[in-house]
């Protein structure tokens, strides 16, 4: 059996199956199946689909919040160098991967568009990179870094979905790099 509490293992398998085959893809029996509990415990946890979408996204942004707050405080009142900025960057997109679970946020953005009761957690992811993303320009010395920082978080996103989309890995500290040092 897997570890963790039936609604654990439910959510997990939702984020699975919408990074393995799209949110289209999320049935109750599906969901069941991979999470190896019974058809009735999807109704009693999550009484809607909708309910299952917008926990499993919240259980994501709950994860990465704690993981991205953890690292912003690790680097606030740091001397940062714009290269060091770039590589921290790369880390946070080299931490996340490019499994299943990583990949169904990109997927539940998407719905969140398609559906309204989604948007307030998806809200509330890009506010947790927006924060990180606050916290290392304020480092470094960036005027003006609540109102930089969206468009940097959508950048890298964006380079991302790329990269999911090729398949080409984007050199996304060189591309941060070139928007945030004038070119000589």
């Amino acid at each position: 059996m897997t570890a963790g509490t039936a609604r654990e293992r439910i959510l997990r398998a939702v984020l699975q199956v919408i990074g393995t085959d799209g949110v289209a893809a999320v049935t109750n029996r599906r969901v069941a199946a991979d999470a190896r509990v019974s058809l009735g415990s999807i109704t009693y946890h999550f009484p809607t689909r909708t309910d299952m979408l917008r926990d499993a996204l919240l259980g994501f942004v709950t994860a990465e919040t704690t993981r991205l707050t953890d690292l912003a405080e690790s680097y606030r009142d740091r001397g940062l160098s714009v290269a060091d900025a770039a590589a921290l960057t790369e880390r946070v997109v080299g931490d996340l991967g490019w499994s299943a679970e990583r990949l169904a946020p990109f997927e539940l953005y998407i719905q969140a568009g398609r559906d309204p009761a989604l948007r307030q957690a998806a809200d509330d992811c890009f506010a947790a990179y927006d924060h990180l993303t606050v916290t290392i320009l304020d480092a470094l010395g960036v005027p003006d870094a609540s109102t930089v920082a969206p468009t940097l978080v959508a950048t890298v996103a964006g380079l991302q979905l790329r990269r999911v989309a090729t398949g080409v890995p984007q050199d996304i500290s060189a591309a941060i790099l070139r928007l945030l040092v004038p070119a000589p």
